[in-house]
């Protein structure tokens, strides 16, 4: 990239060769995603809620094609204009959607196809970017688009783990890391006095989405927070003493969907030859009584809390005690793809706070005080979705270092358990 002003590089000169490494790393982190599987798993869709591996890989690049390549340029053409309709998720402003619940009912185009088309679209984000020029308008809409990408990376994770549990051989998708076992510590709480906090992302020059913004105070009473996720041992205790035969212990609307949906245990749990076994991304094999419990509702995670005599922390609570944390913790880039044990926590500091599963909070889905949903399409990105929903915070194990943080806020509808999303308590 050569600047206009001599030897030295634009400040806009250098973010643009920087958001090009990033966009290389993280398209290439997705290809090799899919590289682990064959062809026939990546157009299953296993209920509405998971998209095929396909779909992903070609969304994100309908994405940099729609809102960079033809914004810089609207008078070049599409790879393929029926794309257009095929791989749009939810933008109402730029057009129709091909029906979500019906995504995996397409054999066309094949996974090579889809490939061809990230391989042209990378081809010509990269040549814009390593051309110079770029508005900053635009190196911002890039820069979504490469959060945009990591958030469908770790989609894909969830999303085939669910669709190779629905197979009886109970395929692998890779080994991963070595599980290591670990001793359960004693769950303890960190205690946190009354006060006004304040929350939300206050870094202008970082990248944050919308929702983690403005930056507000909130009076907090004093709470307690645990060190530590709750473990399947400790899970499996609710389960024995007839969590999911007490009435009592949950929400009515979480009562009426473990009752129409046969719940006795978490997703991914299932008795087999006496034992309780369970389903990961490295295959089946028997329940680890030290790992944290996943794949459990919102509903769940409230019933085990009440159980518990505990309650679910609030958005707020949680991130006072988070922030100033190191981002550290099983991620993806652990390369173990499943949550595990904590080990014995320093003192006075909650561990697991990043990595291993998302943690539900009691926080319904709604704006920060000041929030302004952006102009055009990309405003539609996460305000529209402020209903009926429940906020997770902490990242999993399978969510890219890079892309978690203190202020980050996950939503999903209360009855969700396909991600790995796990219990934290508080009183």
């Amino acid at each position: 990239m050569i600047s206009n002003r001599g030897d030295h590089p634009t400040v806009r000169e250098l973010e643009a060769t920087r958001l090009l490494e990033r966009y290389r790393a993280a398209r290439s982190a997705s290809t090799r995603f899919a590289s682990f599987l064959e062809p026939e798993d990546c157009v299953i869709q296993s209920m509405p809620d998971v998209s095929p591996t396909r779909w992903h890989l070609a969304h994100t690049t309908w994405f940099f094609e729609t809102f960079v390549l033809l914004a810089a340029d609207p008078d070049q053409a599409r790879f393929n204009p029926a794309y257009e309709v095929l791989f749009n998720s939810y933008y109402n402003t730029v057009g129709e959607q091909f029906p979500r619940p019906r995504r995996g009912l397409l054999s066309r185009p094949t996974v090579s196809e889809v490939l061809e088309y990230r391989a042209s679209v990378d081809d010509r984000v990269e040549r814009l970017l390593s051309a110079g020029g770029v508005e900053d308008s635009l190196l911002e809409v890039i820069e979504l688009g490469l959060n945009h990408e990591e958030q469908h990376l770790e989609l894909m994770y969830t999303d085939i783990k669910h669709v190779l549990f629905q197979n009886p051989l109970f395929p692998t998708y890779r080994a991963g890391a070595k599980w290591r076992p670990t001793n359960t510590a004693e769950l303890r709480w960190i205690a946190r006095d009354e006060g006004l906090r304040r929350i939300g992302s206050e870094d202008e020059t970082g990248f944050a989405f919308d929702n983690e913004r403005p930056r507000h105070r909130r009076f907090l009473e004093g709470y307690q927070l645990a060190n530590r996720l709750i473990t399947c041992g400790e899970y499996l205790e609710f389960i024995e003493d007839g969590g999911y035969e007490t009435p009592q212990l949950w929400l009515s609307e979480g009562w009426r969907v473990v009752r129409q949906e046969g719940w006795n245990a978490p997703l991914y749990w299932r008795r087999a030859e006496g034992q309780w076994r369970i389903f990961s991304l490295a295959g089946d094999r028997p329940l680890r009584l030290d790992e944290p419990v996943c794949h459990v509702s919102y509903f769940e995670a409230d019933a085990y809390a009440r159980w518990a005599r505990a309650r679910l922390a609030t958005e707020a609570e949680w991130e006072t005690v988070a922030n100033g944390e190191s981002i550290e913790g099983n991620l993806l880039e652990s390369d173990r793809l499943h949550p595990c044990g904590a080990g014995e926590p320093v003192d006075g500091r909650a561990s697991q706070l990043f990595g291993d599963t998302w943690e539900w909070t009691a926080t319904s889905y709604s704006a920060y005080p000041g929030y302004q949903t952006a102009e055009g399409a990309l405003g539609e990105y996460n305000g529209k979705f402020m209903c009926n929903q429940y906020v997770l915070r902490g990242g999993s194990c399978v969510t890219p270092a890079g892309h978690i943080r203190s202020t980050y806020r996950n939503f999903l509808p209360p009855e969700a358990r396909w991600q790995f999303t796990g219990i934290r308590l508080a009183r």
